[in-house]
């Protein structure tokens, strides 16, 4: 079986194996990490799955109210560090900004991750806040795609953000799959959230490389039932290409396989004559 839970509202799904526990959907559960068991609210409720999937973190048990009281310390915590972060930052007047707050009460630990447009020089930061939040502190500088994840928001499509969701690695995006994919180089067309390429380029792709080698040439001349034309342009998902036709210049959508040579090679060699 497998479940599903998240540490915040709305932000990435952790897989669990819930063990022998049984909890509903918006039920608060433990679950293990380096740091000790914390809570997380359940997303999914425990469901047999068609594939085995081992090597899952097993569910710690339903929260009771002392790891509650003790998960809403930390965050009140974590909200103290980033007040505080931002008002020293200002202070010391740097080119920084406050993406995330990580807290390990066992070890008494901040990690601050900030975003920059170059190097920052944060030594004297550090000291500042150590000696404000009575704790050790790390300050972490991350990147646009990072910075991203940590924050989630909502993507062109108008879903949740695939970085701050289910995304684990990002993989390299070029602007050639872009051009593969028949869409205009346009930053504010292709670029996500982050600025940088979209991360969803990368997962048609292939199907536009396939069709590069099956579909017919824009401008190439194609016979359809209604007559010989001009592709004109095509549609990969739908698999189905634009033509226009010589016969008063009217455009016609075919599928790919209707105006496919060896596809009608095929028919006019195997097809059973009338």
């Amino acid at each position: 079986m497998m479940m599903a839970v998240s540490f915040t509202r709305y932000g990435r799904l952790y897989y669990l194996d819930p063990g022998g526990h049984s909890p509903k959907v918006g039920d608060k559960v433990l679950v293990p990490t380096e740091s000790g068991p914390e809570v997380a609210e359940c997303i999914w409720a425990p469901q047999y799955v068609s594939e085995d999937v081992d090597g899952l973190p097993v569910c710690a048990g339903i929260a009771a109210e002392e790891h509650l009281s003790r998960d809403e310390t930390n965050r009140r915590r974590r909200a103290e560090a980033r007040s505080v972060s931002k008002r020293l930052i200002k202070r010391h007047d740097l080119p920084m900004k406050v993406v995330g707050v990580d807290y390990v009460d066992a070890d008494n630990v901040f990690t601050v991750y900030f975003s920059a447009p170059q190097r920052v020089d944060f030594r004297a930061l550090v000291r500042d806040l150590a000696r404000n939040l009575r704790a050790r502190v790390e300050l972490r500088q991350i990147g646009p795609r990072d910075e991203a994840r940590l924050q989630g928001g909502i993507g062109p499509c108008g879903r949740d953000l695939c970085c701050a969701t289910f995304l684990k690695d990002f993989e390299p995006v070029s602007v050639r799959m872009a051009k593969d994919q028949d869409l205009p180089v346009n930053p504010l067309r292709i670029a996500g959230a982050c600025g940088r390429l979209m991360c969803c380029l990368k997962y048609e792709h292939p199907l536009y490389v396939e069709a590069q080698r099956s579909f017919p040439r824009t401008g190439s001349r194609v016979e359809t039932d209604e007559g010989p034309g001009q592709v004109v342009g095509r549609n990969v998902p739908g698999d189905y290409v634009t033509v226009r036709l010589d016969d008063g210049g009217r455009r016609c959508q075919c599928s790919r396989a209707s105006v496919c040579g060896p596809r009608k090679a095929h028919d006019e060699r195997y097809e059973p004559q009338a």
